[in-house]
């Protein structure tokens, strides 16, 4: 019953079934491996969000470049403050409103973007604190330059004088006479009249979308690989069926069935041939018929 497994269609269908299944079963496999990933990196970033709150603050050349190792580490840097921006569109507890970003001169030549504070409303100058002056040592966590259009981050341009959208020195550097570092930090205690902004996590180190997308492709690759399984067991169910009931005379084999389907074909085309011919011989007969009466009338009549 089951030899149609032999044959070349049937080879076909099983080597696709075993090449299949396995290659669905390894991509939900590693699916599943990057969710797991995320999920500890999230579980690495909670931890380390916890420990630098204690851990003493190292300078800012010990700790560049910033990584997901380093990021949130508390800093120091010491220089000068210098031009200040505003970056507006940022939400603390639930409000909106912007950050106050100054630039800290070191004695390395570069500038070090510091955020000083967060105020509520519309971004204005006029409200913001102006910085202090002298020479200033600065402590704070440690930021990775932010990427426009994620983690909340403005991506949107043509913003007035003196704002920015993003923290980072492909940002500023057409805003700021300064070279500028790959980082930034945020005071853990901001200058007065303002609140001091936590720490973000870093990228791709938290339970985000991207980690439930990875989760939800482990799914349909499993799904896949019982699909597969399903409909393999489906057409070999219906092919020992059709066997069973040829085998039984119920259904004629195929041999059968196309020696059938020409001799009516060829019936057919018989039987359309003769009384094709028979058709035309008719119209003969009658055609030669009609001739002669056409002579009969033209002829004659003889003369009394």
């Amino acid at each position: 019953m089951y030899r149609f497994l032999l044959t070349p269609r049937w080879w076909g269908i099983n080597v696709f079934v075993l090449l299949a299944i396995p290659f669905c079963v390894f991509m939900g496999s590693w699916q599943l491996g990057r969710f797991e990933d995320r999920v500890q990196n999230q579980r690495t970033a909670s931890e380390q969000a916890a420990s630098a709150k204690t851990d003493a603050a190292r300078p800012l050349t010990e700790l560049l470049p910033v990584d997901q190792e380093t990021s949130g580490k508390q800093a120091t840097a010491t220089g000068r403050y210098g031009k200040q921006l505003l970056v507006p569109g940022r939400e603390l507890d639930g409000k909106r409103g912007y950050y106050v970003l100054t630039l800290l001169r070191t004695d390395s030549g570069k500038a070090l973007p510091v955020v000083r504070g967060w105020l509520p409303g519309a971004a204005d100058p006029a409200k913001a604190p102006a910085a202090p002056t002298g020479e200033i040592t600065v402590t704070g966590a440690l930021q990775a330059s932010e990427s426009p259009g994620s983690n909340g981050v403005s991506a949107a341009g043509g913003l007035p004088e003196g704002q920015t959208g993003a923290i980072s020195s492909a940002s500023l550097v057409n805003l700021v006479p300064y070279t500028l570092y790959e980082a930034w930090i945020t005071l853990d205690k901001a200058d007065s009249g303002m609140k001091a902004v936590p720490a973000t996590a870093p990228q791709n180190s938290g339970l985000d979308l991207k980690a439930f997308q990875n989760l939800g492709y482990t799914g349909e690759w499993f799904v896949f690989a019982g699909f597969v399984v399903f409909m393999w067991f489906r057409l070999l169910r219906r092919e020992a069926e059709f066997a069973r009931d040829a085998a039984l005379g119920l259904v004629p084999d195929e041999t059968e069935a196309r020696t059938t389907e020409a001799t009516e074909g060829t019936g057919a085309r018989t039987t359309e041939a003769t009384e094709g011919t028979g058709a035309r011989t008719t119209e003969a007969t009658e055609g030669t018929g009609g001739s002669e009466d056409e002579t009969a009338s033209a002829s004659p009549s003889p003369t009394a």
